[in-house]
C-alpha cells in the first residue's frame, strides 16, 4: 500500500459543541421546578440540563443563550426537545477520533513535521500537530489513533485527510 491509495479511515464524531439563541427570556427557575435531569446554579444564574437520549448537556442562561455539549452529530445537537424557536445556531467545535491502520513513529514523524508537530513525552504520550489555515489540532498516538478538534466536522475531515501521508511516511513496518 502507497500513501497515493485510497485509504478508507473511519472518523468517529464523539462530541459537537453548538451555541444558540432562543428569541426570549427563559425563567430558570420555572426551568429548574418544572424540568427534569436539571441542576439550577442560582448563583451563576444558568440552568444545567442533562438528556440522556440523545446524551446531551444543555448550559442555558436566562438571556436565552444556549451551549450544548456532548452531541455526536449536528442533527443530535439540534435536536433538543425545547419548544421553543432558535436563532444564531454554530457550531463551535467539534471532537473526533481517527484510526489508522497502522502505529506511528512518533520521533521521527515530529522531526519530518517541525514546527507544526510538538512532542514531549514526559508531558503527554502524543504528538499534538496543529493546522493552523483549519484551525485544528491534532494529537497523534503511536497506537495510530489521532485524536482531532477542529471549529466543524468539514474542518476535522479535511484535518484528517491532510495529515494522512505525513503519518503514512512515519508508520512503523511490520516484521
Amino acid at each position: 500500500m502507497d500513501a497515493d491509495s485510497d485509504v478508507a479511515l473511519d472518523i468517529l464524531i464523539t462530541n459537537v459543541v453548538c451555541v444558540f439563541r432562543t428569541r426570549c427570556h427563559l425563567n430558570l427557575r420555572k426551568i429548574a421546578l418544572e424540568g427534569a435531569n436539571v441542576i439550577y446554579k442560582r448563583d451563576v444564574g444558568k440552568v444545567l440540563m442533562k438528556l440522556r437520549k440523545p446524551r446531551i448537556t444543555a448550559t442555558i442562561w436566562s438571556s436565552g443563550k444556549i451551549i450544548c455539549t456532548g452531541a455526536t452529530s449536528l442533527l443530535c445537537s439540534s435536536k433538543l426537545g425545547f419548544q421553543v424557536i432558535f436563532t444564531d445556531f454554530k457550531v463551535v467545535n467539534v471532537l473526533a477520533v481517527c484510526n489508522m491502520p497502522f502505529e506511528i513513529r512518533l520521533p521521527e514523524f515530529t522531526k519530518n513535521n517541525r514546527p507544526h508537530a510538538s512532542y514531549e513525552p514526559e508531558l503527554h504520550p502524543a504528538v499534538c500537530y496543529r493546522i493552523k489555515s483549519l484551525r485544528a489540532t491534532l494529537q497523534i498516538f503511536s497506537t495510530g489513533s489521532i485524536t482531532v478538534t477542529g471549529p466543524n466536522v468539514k474542518a476535522v475531515a479535511t484535518a484528517v485527510e491532510q495529515i494522512y501521508p505525513f503519518v503514512f511516511e512515519s508508520r512503523k513496518e511490520i516484521l
